[in-house]
C-alpha cells in the first residue's frame, strides 16, 4: 500500500450533521450545575447550507479587549475578557518549545521521579531531539510519515516526540500498557512506518509490521533497533547525507487518538499551527519572571496531549522542569512533591481523593511543600472532595480546566493571577475563556446559539481545532462545521462573569420519562455520602420510561449502608424524575487512564448481567 502523505491541506468542510442538543423553550438559567434541571433532547433538525470554509476566521488578529456576547447572524458569541495572543508566523512546534533553551544549557529540563532516574538537561534535550530527527531521516522517514511512540513516561519521551517532528514527522502516542492488537490498530489505522518502545511494550509491538526502535535493555528486545545505536550512527553519518523538506508550520505533527464524541477510536490531525496557538493562548497568563523556576509534575500520561502538550511542551517553553513519574504510586508520588520542591501538578480526582484520605499521606511532613497549584482537567471535582482538600492543603490552589485532543489540549482554564491577569475562574466552573479562542453555546431546534446563562452544546472555534479525524470525513463533517466551529459534545453554559460550567456529556445524559438527568449531578449527591468512597451514575434501557438512572458506588472502608439507604439519601436530596432507581455496591469504579468514568463500560455490563439466561 502506498503510504499516504499526512501534510496538511485546507481541510474542506461540510455542514455539521450531528447536532443533538438541549430544546430552546425548555432550558432555564442557574447558578450551579446541582440546581439545573436540564431540558428535553429533541432530534436534530435538516442540515442547513451553512459558509463556505474559506470563511473561517483568523482569531488571531483578533482585538476583542473584554469576553462580549455579539450578534454575529444572530449568533451569541462569546470571546475572552482578555487581549488576544500573538501566535509566531513559521515556526515548528520543536522550534517553539525549546526557543531560548541554550541560556538554559546546563539546567534540568527532565528528571524521573524515581531514585537514580534518568535526567536531561536543556543542552541535552536539544541536542538528541536534532540527532534523533538526522536518525529518522537516516532510516527513511519522510515528511508526513507517522512513528507510533509506545513509551511509558520516562525523561526521554519529551525528547522522542520533539525529534519525530523536527524529521518532519508525525508523532502518535499510543498506551504501552494498552493490548497487543490495539496498538496494532493504531499501527495500521495511522499507517506508521516506525514504532518506538521500551521493555514495557516490546512484545506488543514487535509483530506490528514496523520496524521498531528500542529505547533501554537491547538484549531484551531482540530485533529491535538499538535506541543508542542509531544515534551514535546518525551521528557519524552527519547532517547533510539526507536532504531535508524543512517541516512548515500548516505540516501535521501530531496524531493522537481520541474516542471524540461517538466513542470509537479516531486519529486526530493535529498541524504545528495548532499546538503552537493552543500554547501560546494556555500560557498567555504565565509571569516571564517564573522563567526557569516552575518545577512541575509528569504525572498525567505522555501519550496524551494533555500530557506532552499542557505538561511537556508548556514547561519546557517556559524553561521549567518536569519531574517523571510512570505510574501512580502514593508514596513516591509524595515523595516526589517533597523532594523535587514540585510548585505545579495536574491531576486526577481519584489522587487528590488519596492526598485527603489515605492514611499514607500521614508518613510525610507535608507542611513545607512548595505546591503552589494543582489542576483537574478529566473528571468533574466533586465539592466534597475539593473542600476535603482545601482543608488539608489550605496554600494550594485548586484549578479546574477544560480540554479536547481535537482542540490541541487546552480549551478552557482557571489563572492564578501571577500572570497579571486579574481574574480567577469560580471553583466550580471549568475555567473562562482563553484569549484568541471563541466560544458558543447551540441550540439545534432553532439554529441558533444561546445566551449567557443557557445551557447547550459548548462548540469552540480557533487556530486550534483540529484539521480532521484521519481517513474519517464523515465524523469529522459531524464535529466541525462548514464555519468551523468545534461541536464538542458536552453540554454547559457560560455565567455573566465569564466563566464556564459544563454539565455533563450530551450521549451521558439519561432520558427519562422525558426529562433530562445529568449523570455528574447523580454522583455529585452519592459523592457528598459519608460513607461513598467513589460513584458512578449510567442510563439503562426501561420500557416504561425510556432509561432509568442506575449508579455502581464504592463504599468507604468499614461503611455499613447498603444500597437502599443510599438511593433514599439521593431521593431527599433531588427531584423525583433524578431519583437513582438501582444502586450496586462494588469494588471499584472503571475509568481510563486521563481519570474518566467509563461509563459505556458500565452500561453495557449491567445490560449483559441484566439479560435472562438462555
Amino acid at each position: 500500500m502506498t503510504q499516504p502523505n499526512l501534510t496538511y491541506t485546507p481541510l474542506v468542510l461540510a455542514t455539521h450533521k450531528n447536532r443533538v442538543i438541549l430544546a430552546h423553550h425548555h432550558v432555564v438559567a442557574f447558578l450551579s450545575p446541582r440546581s439545573l434541571q436540564i431540558p428535553e433532547l429533541r432530534p436534530p433538525p435538516p442540515p442547513k447550507k451553512l459558509a463556505r470554509a474559506d470563511q473561517h476566521r483568523d482569531m488571531g488578529d483578533a482585538a476583542v479587549p473584554v469576553m462580549v456576547e455579539e450578534e454575529e447572524e444572530q449568533e451569541h458569541v462569546f470571546r475572552s475578557r482578555f487581549p488576544p495572543v500573538a501566535v509566531p508566523d513559521g515556526v515548528t512546534v520543536p522550534e517553539f518549545v525549546l526557543d531560548g533553551a541554550e541560556a538554559y544549557a546546563d539546567k534540568v529540563a527532565l528528571v524521573e521521579a524515581a531514585p537514580g532516574g534518568r535526567s536531561y538537561t536543556y543542552g541535552e534535550v536539544a541536542r538528541d531531539t536534532a540527532r534523533f530527527a538526522r536518525a529518522l531521516r537516516s532510516v527513511g522517514v519522510r515528511k508526513g510519515h507517522v512513528v507510533v511512540v509506545a513509551l511509558p513516561n520516562l525523561a526521554v519521551y519529551p525528547v522522542v516526540s520533539l525529534g519525530i517532528m523536527s524529521a518532519g514527522a508525525v508523532f502518535s502516542g499510543v498506551n504501552p500498557r494498552a493490548l497487543a492488537a490495539e496498538i496494532k490498530k493504531q499501527v495500521e489505522d495511522s499507517e506508521a512506518k516506525l514504532v518506538v518502545a521500551n521493555e514495557v511494550a516490546f512484545d506488543k509491538v514487535k509483530d506490528a509490521g514496523v520496524p521498531v526502535i528500542g529505547v533501554g535493555d537491547k538484549e531484551r528486545m531482540p530485533g529491535a533497533i538499538s535506541w543508542d545505536e542509531l544515534l551514535a550512527a546518525a551521528d557519524r553519518t552527519g547532517a547533510g547525507v539526507v536532504p531535508v523538506d524543512a517541516a512548515q508550520q500548516s505540516d501535521l505533527c501530531a496524531l493522537p487518538y481520541s474516542s471524540g464524541t461517538t466513542g470509537v477510536s479516531k486519529g486526530v490531525m493535529l498541524s504545528h499551527r495548532n499546538l503552537v496557538s493552543n500554547l501560546c493562548s494556555s500560557m498567555f497568563a504565565v509571569a516571564p519572571e517564573t522563567a526557569g523556576q516552575v518545577v512541575t509534575l509528569g504525572l498525567m500520561p505522555f501519550f496524551h496531549i494533555y500530557g506532552i502538550t499542557g505538561i511537556c511542551c508548556a514547561t519546557l517553553r517556559h524553561k521549567g522542569t518536569v519531574v517523571v513519574m510512570d505510574r501512580f504510586d502514593l508514596r513516591t508520588f509524595l515523595r516526589a512533591l517533597v523532594d523535587h520542591r514540585v510548585m505545579f501538578a495536574p491531576l486526577v480526582p481519584p489522587v487528590m481523593l488519596a492526598m485527603v484520605k489515605s492514611p499514607v499521606a500521614d508518613e510525610f511532613d507535608l507542611s513545607n511543600l512548595a505546591l503552589k497549584s494543582v489542576m483537574t482537567a478529566a473528571a468533574p471535582l466533586a465539592p466534597d472532595l475539593l473542600a476535603a482538600f482545601q482543608r488539608k492543603f489550605p496554600g494550594v490552589q485548586v484549578e479546574e480546566a477544560y480540554g479536547l485532543t481535537e482542540h490541541s489540549c487546552i480549551t478552557l482554564t482557571h489563572a492564578a493571577g501571577d500572570g497579571g491577569v486579574g481574574h480567577v475562574a469560580k471553583k466550580s466552573s471549568v475555567g473562562f475563556i482563553l484569549p484568541n479562542l471563541e466560544v458558543k453555546f447551540v441550540d439545534p431546534d432553532t439554529g441558533r446559539s444561546l445566551p449567557a446563562n443557557t445551557p447547550g452544546e459548548l462548540c469552540v472555534r480557533s487556530q486550534c481545532v483540529m484539521q480532521g479525524y484521519y481517513k474519517k470525513k464523515e465524523e469529522t463533517e459531524r464535529t466541525v462545521d462548514g464555519k468551523g466551529w468545534l461541536h464538542t459534545g458536552d453540554v454547559g453554559y457560560i455565567d455573566g462573569d465569564g466563566d464556564v460550567f459544563i454539565v455533563d456529556r450530551i450521549k451521558e445524559l439519561i432520558k427519562y420519562k422525558g426529562f433530562q438527568v445529568a449523570p455528574a449531578e447523580l454522583e455529585a449527591v452519592l459523592l457528598s455520602h459519608l460513607s461513598v468512597e467513589d460513584a458512578a451514575v449510567f442510563g439503562v434501557p426501561d420500557e416504561e420510561a425510556g432509561e432509568v438512572p442506575v449508579a455502581c458506588v464504592v463504599r468507604r472502608r468499614g461503611a455499613a449502608e447498603g444500597a437502599e439507604e443510599m438511593m433514599a439519601y439521593v431521593a431527599e436530596r433531588v427531584a423525583s424524575y433524578k431519583r437513582v432507581r438501582v444502586l450496586h455496591i462494588v469494588d471499584a469504579i472503571p475509568k481510563s487512564v486521563s481519570g474518566k468514568i467509563l461509563r459505556r463500560q458500565l452500561r453495557d455490563e449491567f445490560v449483559e448481567r441484566m439479560k435472562p439466561s438462555a
